[in-house]
């Protein structure tokens, strides 16, 4: 039974079937839809400069390589904010922390408004810039949040429309910034446009969401997490689905006008697309995870993703805008399809070290859950950091060679990285056990993750 006291839930326990059809599903699915609202709008104040740049025409005196660092910026501090983002949930409640990290999205935003005009200095724009990277910490807080919410067996599906919602936040913006340069509006009115929606979403998150006792912070996961090799070994592979995606959601713009010579209203037609289509299909990535296994989905989408990148190579050195334009939308859908499988993957990990431990039933779901929940912080946190990286190298790629072809080759080789560590860690079999060789020991039975 739900013990309810105002907005708190005192008693919860998804893995019981008859409590989970019973009151269980129904009270994690509204919170689930609170949370994307939130967690969307979150993104794009966060990915709103990359959108903004867009409107900052010569006479605001930036040049490409000054807006690539700017967005970079404001990327690195979305990273950075999501490691306290996550405790921040078992500090204040998953409800209450929404409304907070809510509201605070009002400050980016208010900010952007007041200095959004030319004559504005360089510093005063990324100074403003880094206060938009507290949306990037909404999605951490988010996912922490909804994990405690759905059992083991529904978190692909759960976590993979959770950030898949809040990803469509990303080609929401974009579309926004169309709709405004088509009717020849300017930064300031997609600004306003926003104010009343951060409020709106806060309010909602304070009405129906809620906030579950049993999730406490627990300083010991969070250091168990940092000393477990899996936490860094998925944060790199992360790095390779998430930070491409909204690495190449704040890049996809500035890269149309910078190599291709698109107007501001010529890239602002297309830049929606991929990410949109990314964050329609991470849901799916998480879904193929829960019915294939997370790794193995990851794994191919590793190579479809080098696929692409060197499809985007050829286009590049051939400036094919047709061909570029084509295989960086089938990019972007990829990083979204691995969005979905790499969280899947995250708390199957911990639960099939619990039960290579000897752990079984409640004892190996607690297992899972501490160490799963403790980690996806850190792991959104690094993986984010992917975003910095390619704007960086796209900055440098266009200050030592004129276009995003070296950045490219360099996402190539990241991308065959991945591969080899997926297959190497969760996917390789143990090597066949010699006949006459000793059986493995009970203490220490070997790990195999390939259904994770």
């Amino acid at each position: 039974m739900t013990a309810r006291s105002g907005r708190w839930i005192q008693q919860w326990d998804p893995e019981d079937q008859t409590f989970w059809n019973r009151t269980g599903e129904r009270i994690a699915r509204r919170n689930l839809l609170f949370s994307v609202l939130s967690e969307h709008i979150g993104f794009s104040v966060w990915t709103m400069w990359s959108v903004l740049v867009l409107f900052m025409g010569p006479e605001y005196g930036l040049t490409p390589a000054d807006k690539f660092l700017l967005t970079s910026l404001v990327t690195l501090v979305g990273a950075v904010v999501r490691v306290p983002y996550t405790f921040a949930v078992a500090i204040f409640g998953g409800r209450n922390w929404t409304v907070i990290s809510a509201a605070l999205l009002l400050v980016p935003t208010v900010a952007a408004f007041a200095v959004m005009e030319p004559g504005t200095s360089f510093s005063t724009f990324l100074l403003v810039g880094l206060l938009a990277g507290i949306g990037g910490g909404n999605f951490a807080s988010s996912m922490t949040n909804i994990n405690a919410f759905f059992p083991l067996r529904k978190k692909g599906w759960a976590l993979g429309l959770n950030a898949g919602g809040g990803n469509i936040g990303v080609p929401v913006i974009q579309l926004a910034a169309l709709a405004i340069i088509g009717a020849s509006g300017g930064p300031r009115v997609l600004l306003g446009i926003y104010i009343p929606l951060i409020v709106v979403a806060a309010v909602l998150a304070a009405w129906y969401m809620d906030n579950l006792a049993s999730v406490k912070n627990d300083t010991g996961a969070a250091k168990d997490a940092a000393r477990e090799a899996h936490t860094w070994i998925m944060s790199f592979l992360y790095i390779g689905t998430f930070g491409s995606f909204i690495g190449y959601s704040f890049a996809f713009g500035q890269v149309l006008q910078s190599q291709f010579d698109r107007t501001p209203l010529e890239a602002a037609y297309v830049t929606f697309i991929g990410p949109l289509l990314g964050s329609l299909i991470r849901p799916v990535g998480g879904s193929l995870a829960d019915r294939y296994g997370g790794a193995r989905i990851t794994l191919w989408n590793f190579v479809a993703m080098g696929a692409a990148t060197s499809v985007l190579i050829v286009a590049s050195m051939r400036e094919s805008l047709a061909l570029f334009t084509v295989a960086f939308v089938v990019l972007f859908v990829l990083t979204g399809l691995g969005n979905g499988s790499t969280y899947k993957m995250i708390p199957g990990i911990f639960q099939a070290k619990a039960h290579a431990l000897g752990l079984e039933g409640e004892a190996a779901a607690g297992y899972g859950r501490r160490l799963s929940g403790a980690s996806m912080g850190l792991i959104g946190a690094v993986g984010a950091l992917g975003g910095v990286g390619i704007n960086l190298a796209f900055r440098q790629s266009f200050l030592s060679y004129g276009s995003g072809t070296g950045a490219f080759v360099a996402f190539l080789a990241c991308y065959a990285v991945c591969f080899a560590v997926t297959w190497a860690v969760y996917l390789r079999r143990p090597a066949a056990r010699p006949a006459g060789a000793a059986p493995a020991t009970e203490e220490k039975p070997q790990l195999s993750y390939a259904e994770v």
